[in-house]
């Protein structure tokens, strides 16, 4: 069974999608099957990972992107996914595993055009189409928006585990403690639709510390927003196991610069050695690989 986790922040511009690009890229180089699904409205990992000169014709017609599976409904998951998506200059595999459900700006409409059957929420939709290439994948992630609106209750209600990208600054502290109390409303919600083959409800297994930059000093941070954590451990809001994760990313230009190629930092090789950010992802992927395996 694979295992299911859904990055989120109630604050945005914590650099979630470079940390779920460059996570899902180290687990793919580790021998992993991966599948990244993009639920932000932004597109920002589908435009990464697949370049402008494949997205651009996506993002135009709708055809390709995981709003087609609502609206006009004609396509499933399965007929979406991009195989070994990431490509070198010669057209090249350079990372294969690692594969995309891509989305394009008409996600949008998930929010404000689309009405769907109440009986059978978006939500319910995506998860029984998820569910017939399950099989395929070791790690299936979803990127998702900052809050828990239609196209994140997508990600959230498939995933089992939660991991909360954040900054070392109060308003990401904020945004965990908006994010626990949403879950919350969303999995009550949702309950009745769950089904005991999909494993458990996604909980909050971990907080990650995110481009962090030179000389910032990240302990008080942490530990504010550890006795936060404690708190809703205590009150039963997130998994038992839940802990900031030891790993973190230093913020690094060699990020920026990956974006512009359409590549992971991990295969710029020289380039971004210089920085170690490469080993800040690898370190991460190794500390989720290590985390406790959910309930049978």
């Amino acid at each position: 069974m694979a295992r299911k986790l859904a990055f989120i922040n109630y604050k945005g511009g914590v650099g979630k999608t470079s940390l779920i690009v460059n996570v899902a890229a180290c687990l793919a180089r580790m021998g992993h099957r991966v599948l990244l699904c993009d639920f932000d409205t932004q597109s920002n990992a589908s435009i990464w990972l697949l370049k402008l000169d494949r997205w651009n014709p996506i993002n135009a017609t709708g055809e390709g992107a995981v709003f087609s599976i609502f609206e006009p409904g004609r396509h499933r998951v399965c007929d979406l996914i991009v195989r070994d998506v990431v490509l070198d200059k010669a057209g090249g595999h350079p990372l294969p595993g690692l594969d995309l459900l891509p989305t394009s700006f008409n996600l949008v409409d998930l929010e404000s055009e689309y009405a769907g059957d109440p009986r059978r929420p978006a939500y319910v939709i995506f998860q029984e189409q998820l569910s017939e290439v399950e099989s395929d994948y070791d790690f299936i992630l979803f990127d998702c928006p900052p809050n828990i609106l239609r196209a994140s209750q997508c990600g959230v209600f498939s995933a089992n585990e939660i991991y909360v990208p954040a900054n070392p600054d109060a308003l990401s502290l904020i945004g965990f403690t908006l994010l626990i109390e949403k879950l919350g409303r969303f999995q009550q919600l949702s309950a009745s639709f769950r089904r005991s083959s999909m494993g458990p409800a996604a909980q909050v297994y971990g907080v990650i510390f995110n481009a962090i930059k030179t000389g910032v000093d990240i302990e008080v941070p942490k530990m504010r927003m550890q006795l936060r954590l404690n708190q809703f451990k205590a009150a039963k809001r997130t998994a038992k196991e839940a802990r900031i994760l030891d790993s973190f990313v230093r913020d690094a230009m060699v990020v920026r610069r990956a974006v512009a190629l359409g590549l992971p930092v991990n295969l710029l090789g020289q380039e971004a050695a210089g920085d170690n950010v490469v080993r800040d992802y690898e370190r991460v992927a190794e500390e989720l690989i290590r985390n406790p395996p959910l309930p049978a």
